[in-house]
C-alpha cells in the first residue's frame, strides 16, 4: 500500500476539528504543509461571533453548533 493512499484517509474537514484556537492552528499548519499558520488579528462580527484572521489569509468562525467554518 503506498503512502499517499495512507495519508489519503488520514484526511480531517474543517468542521471536525476541536473549537479551540490551538485545534485550528495545528489543522491548518498541517494543511500548509508544516508552514505554520497563526492568527493575525481577532474580531468580533455583529451576531457576537468571535472571528479570527489567520495568517493563511482567510478569516474563521465558530458557526451555531461550535464547528469552526471559514467565513
Amino acid at each position: 500500500m503506498s503512502q499517499a493512499f495512507i495519508r489519503e484517509s488520514d484526511d480531517q474537514w474543517l468542521s471536525d476539528v476541536a473549537p479551540t484556537l490551538q485545534a485550528l492552528i495545528v489543522y491548518l499548519t498541517r494543511n500548509n504543509n508544516g508552514i505554520r499558520v497563526y492568527e493575525s488579528k481577532n474580531s468580533t462580527d455583529q451576531d457576537g461571533r468571535e472571528i479570527h484572521v489567520m495568517s493563511n489569509g482567510l478569516s474563521y468562525a465558530k458557526d451555531a453548533d461550535g464547528k469552526w467554518e471559514i467565513v
